[in-house]
């Protein structure tokens, strides 16, 4: 907040109010007045208290009100005399002043603008206009992290999150609601993908070994120029949807990292109800139980390799056969064959995509 607009208002109301006014910051330094001397000067002994911000108060002759912040006033005004025509000229010095930071925070609070571009509440062609008002690098490389708050402790995740990024001129931390925080961070341009993650990891331990919170990060790509904020934060909400279905064991998912799973995700599930139809058997499916599919899984791990899985699974060759064979007359689907595993597994994704979006009629 600049001192000098709230100077240039302090002047001009100075000849309607015949009285000494002025604002102080939240350190009761004076940074505008009318009578010029006392800018710079400190009231001793005045703490500028959320309890105090209601009404007006009197210190050393003159009259406060904090205005601000509810939480945290920022700023006080003052006026001299201790009576009620001073009370009365702090609470409407203090409703113009307010509204004065409001106007100045939402027109140049750089963070504010990076919110209204990732929500798209910003006009595309008005987003270089703004970019240029608030001398914001259009340029620069970056990526939008969307945390989500799955369990925490009495610890503000996002003062964690703010404290880790104190850069308020390159990475900026937002809410979105009440679990749901996004890091927008400016990166080295061609960061590798598991850089980012790396980045991530560190946020993820953080909140958990330090401050007992548990959360869930989806990752976009990264963009270069702040017209495509937009674009790599919604990303990281499909990655988060995407894996809250098909990677439930992750705290970390990255776009770029989906796969056939961003696919599946985005097809209807009339269509996805009609494949399973024409893939398995009536009924094939769920006639497999979960020692069966557990197999299938770590055969898919180790590259369709029967050897190697039969040894992984600690069970002998011919029975890891025996296993697959069975699958077989069941579904009608070998998955030695790499056809035949390929529609397999794409069926599997789609059933687990089912399970949490079954189909309407």
């Amino acid at each position: 907040m600049s001192n000098r607009l709230f100077q240039r208002i302090v002047h001009q109301m100075r000849e309607s109010i015949d009285r000494v006014i002025g604002v102080v910051d939240d350190g009761a330094t004076v940074i505008a007045c009318s009578d010029l001397a006392k800018i710079g000067e400190t009231f001793e002994y005045l703490s500028l208290t959320p309890g105090e911000g209601a009404v007006p108060f009197v210190r050393d002759n003159y009259t406060f009100k904090p205005f601000g912040s509810t939480a945290r006033p920022e700023f006080g005004v003052f006026v001299e005399g201790t009576d009620e025509i001073a009370s009365q000229f702090c609470k409407i010095l203090s409703i113009s002043f307010a509204s004065v930071k409001q106007y100045y925070d939402e027109k140049y609070d750089r963070s504010n603008f990076i919110r209204n571009v990732i929500l798209d509440n910003i006009l595309p062609g008005d987003i270089y206009v703004k970019a240029r008002e608030l001398h914001f690098n259009v340029d620069a490389s970056r990526v939008a992290l969307l945390i989500r708050i799955v369990s925490s402790s009495d610890i503000s995740a996002f003062d964690v999150i703010q404290n880790l990024f104190p850069d308020k001129q390159k990475d900026f931390v937002f809410n979105i609601n009440e679990t749901d925080l996004v890091l927008v961070k400016e990166i080295k341009p061609g960061i590798e993908p598991r850089d980012l993650e790396k980045l991530a990891r560190s946020i993820v331990d953080t909140l958990g070994s330090e401050f007992y919170t548990k959360v869930v990060i989806g990752i976009g790509t990264a963009v270069v120029g702040v017209k495509d904020l937009a674009k790599s934060f919604k990303e990281s909400q499909v990655a988060l949807e995407v894996g809250k279905v098909f990677d439930t064991d992750k705290a970390i998912i990255s776009y770029d990292n989906l796969g056939i799973a961003r696919l599946i995700y985005q097809l209807p599930t009339t269509l996805c109800d009609m494949f399973l139809r024409e893939v398995f058997k009536k009924g094939s499916i769920e006639s497999l139980d979960h020692e069966t599919l557990f197999t299938i899984q770590k055969f898919f791990e180790n590259n369709l390799n029967v050897s190697e899985t039969s040894r992984k699974l600690f069970v002998h060759r011919n029975t890891l056969v025996y296993r697959l064979e069975k699958i077989r007359k069941l579904t009608g689907l070998d998955l030695r064959e790499f056809d035949h595993a390929i529609v397999f597994k794409v069926a599997l994704m789609v059933k687990k995509y089912m399970v949490t979006n079954p189909v309407k009629y």
